[in-house]
């Protein structure tokens, strides 16, 4: 979990400095995406993928159950 001073300080961004963080956090981390051998690098991108899709049923599972609340 963030820190609360953290996560302030994140809704206080712009949607602009926020994007622009990300593909700075992006670029600071895609050489390493890329080294190793291509198995090593089709397993990163395969546990990116499944986070991706655990983390989208999450958000779909919650969305779902604001929408029954009464």
């Amino acid at each position: 979990m963030l820190h609360k001073d953290t996560l302030e300080s994140y809704r206080r961004m712009t949607p602009g400095q926020r994007l622009q963080m990300t593909l700075e956090m992006i670029r600071g981390s895609e050489p390493f995406l890329f080294h190793g051998t291509a198995d090593q690098v089709d397993r990163k991108f395969e546990l990116l993928r499944r986070q991706n899709d655990d983390r989208s049923r999450r958000m779909l599972a919650a969305i779902t159950r604001t929408r029954e609340l009464p």
